[in-house]
């Protein structure tokens, strides 16, 4: 696999110009350079030195006014499922970066390569020729986060014809062993984590921490590897001040026991006598979670750890601050493990959330993600590795959110067991929901004594559904009224007027089905509706949130729609037919 392949080469470049560029760029090769019309080949001697040349050349040097692409060469017989992509983001999670590969066919492997450069690198093995293809097609040049990615073939001196591929299904094949470099075995190496470490310390040890003219944040900085921000500035006067810490999870963790150890040394010194916890900082989104049913999880970390651990409540929450702080009580070690752990489930479930997200690359055209406050994007302190994540779909406010969005009805059905936990203690959960998502939110009477089901009605503009509901669904999954590998899937009902719903089926049913396939919730207009007093009728959606969330965006355009057509016709019927200007028939 050390042949290489450079292409758009110029007529007049010639190998003397080759071997200079590979002498300036120090790339070993163990041949001559074989230059044709516009590419030439050569050889290196090991797949280092070949990746050094991609990684280097490609893209980046130019020749003679052209700029070189230099890429495995890979005989056409050798053509088949192996590809390599090159170019992704150093701090992209597996589980993402799974999700987009199992959209074009079963990955057989996953495999990734150590280069000296920023970006990964990794080689993917598909269960087709076709699958491949399919993948190279769609991938190659495609953009992930402000990086533009390149796949090319390597050979794959293994390619047999081709049957039918064993899992017989799209997405990963579950048989034969792990996948080298898969999530269960671990990081990436140099992979910092998407969720930053943020702790609270006391004002008084800052100065500690930081050292004489910066020397021990230096040095923490230096031996954990890691990138620490440290807030002076915010809450001026405050008793605490955050710290973010940028880094793998071992290097979050070993900066924080080292700022622990830095501020129990100064408390001595200064003869400080009161304990000094550890605080975490955590998004409220991923609190539910890490607490789990009945504070189980909480429980579980508090007994293996031999800590305390509270958590501060939900009415200290804003929309401007969506943090709440995690308080952990107990020895140096004993809280540097329980930070371990609880850490551990905060990445968990931003990880599961940011994967759903990437799987729904068209997510709800319009909506700004980033201005929900549901992921912790936009917690104050967060630096440019929190901010350049960008959902797919989150391209800001469309026009069709522009001003002042309409507020909208939704009913939304929940298990009839949950409305406990959906209305809270003394009705402190809704409550705060409510405020979160800046939605009304109420649950109606039950439909008899029987009923399985309970509607809950949340009107609000679009994104106050969108946060309402996220939040809905989230609390049913953590309080486990659904199974831990089963998906939640919910039905919600919009109202349409009554002659706007032929608009939602379309001719032949043809609109309904295309909602069905681009969102994957099943959408059902039920026929012989008789409308309300308000001339309406039902729209009925079902499926996993995501799928919810598009399928009642498209319908609501599609009322858009319908409303300015009938605008138009009102004015063009109001307009002056008589008086000096209108216009004189023409005779005939």
């Amino acid at each position: 696999m050390n042949k290489l392949y450079i292409g758009n080469v110029s007529a007049e470049a010639s190998e003397e110009d080759f071997e200079t560029i590979f002498e300036q760029w120090k790339i070993p090769h163990s041949g001559p350079f074989l230059v044709k019309t516009g590419y030439a080949f050569v050889d290196c001697p090991d797949e280092k030195a070949a990746m050094k040349a991609i990684d280097v050349l490609s893209g980046k040097v130019e020749l003679h006014g052209k700029v070189l692409e230099v890429e495995h060469s890979v005989p056409k017989r050798q053509r088949s499922c192996k590809l390599q992509i090159r170019n992704i983001p150093p701090h992209m999670q597996w589980e993402v970066l799974d999700g987009m590969l199992a959209q074009y066919g079963a990955v057989q492997s996953c495999e990734q390569v150590n280069t000296d450069t920023e970006t990964a690198v990794v080689n993917v093995r598909y269960a087709t020729k076709d699958q491949a293809r399919l993948a190279m097609e769609k991938l190659n040049g495609s953009m992930m986060e402000n990086s533009t990615l390149k796949v090319s073939y390597i050979p794959d001196e293994t390619a047999t014809p081709e049957g039918p591929p064993a899992g017989g299904r799209r997405g990963f094949n579950a048989r034969g062993p792990p996948r080298s470099g898969s999530p269960g075995l671990g990081a990436r190496p140099k992979v910092q984590s998407d969720i930053p470490l943020r702790m609270l310390v006391p004002t008084q040890f800052v100065g500690a921490i930081i050292g004489k003219e910066g020397a021990t944040i230096r040095n923490i900085t230096k031996q954990t590897h890691s990138k620490i921000d440290i807030h002076r500035k915010e809450n001026a006067g405050a008793a605490e001040k955050p710290i973010t810490i940028h880094s793998t999870p071992d290097g979050c963790s070993n900066a924080c026991k080292t700022i622990m150890d830095i501020m129990q040394k100064e408390a001595l010194d200064t003869k400080f006598t009161e304990e000094i916890p550890l605080k975490i900082l955590a998004h409220n989104s991923f609190v539910g979670r890490l607490i789990g049913k009945e504070g189980r999880n909480l429980k579980k970390i508090e007994q293996e750890t031999g800590t305390k651990i509270t958590i501060s409540p939900l009415q200290d929450l804003t929309l401007y601050n969506p943090e709440r702080t995690i308080t952990v009580k107990g020895s140096i070690e004993a809280c540097a493990k329980a930070e371990e752990e609880v850490m551990k489930k905060i990445r968990e479930s931003y990880e599961s959330d940011m994967a759903a997200m990437n799987l729904q690359s068209n997510l709800i055209p319009g909506l700004n993600l980033n201005a929900l406050g549901l992921f912790p994007t936009t917690a104050p302190g967060m630096g440019p590795s929190m901010s350049s994540i960008t959902p797919p779909g989150a391209h800001g406010g469309s026009s069709s959110f522009g001003g002042h969005p309409e507020s909208e009805t939704v009913h939304l059905f929940i298990p009839a067991l949950a409305v406990g936990a959906i209305i809270g203690k003394q009705g402190q959960h809704i409550k705060q929901l409510s405020h979160f998502a800046g939605a009304s939110i109420k649950i109606a009477p039950a439909e008899g004594m029987d009923a399985k089901q309970r509607m809950v009605i949340i009107v609000g503009p679009p994104e106050a559904q969108f946060k309402a509901q996220c939040r809905i669904f989230g609390k049913l999954k953590e309080e486990n009224f659904f199974g831990p590998k089963e998906e939640v899937k919910l039905e919600a009902h919009i109202k349409v007027p009554a002659f706007a719903a032929g608009r939602v089926i379309g001719k032949g049913g043809k609109t309904v089905n295309e909602l069905q396939n681009l969102t994957c919730a099943e959408v059902v207009v039920p026929r012989d509706q008789t409308p309300d007093e308000n001339d309406q009728v039902i729209v009925k959606i079902s499926g996993h949130f995501f799928a919810c969330q598009l399928a009642q965006r498209k319908i609501q355009e599609i009322l858009a729609q319908v409303r300015r057509q009938q605008q138009q016709q009102q004015q063009q019927q109001l307009k002056p037919t008589s008086g000096p200007q209108a216009p004189m028939p023409r005779r005939k």
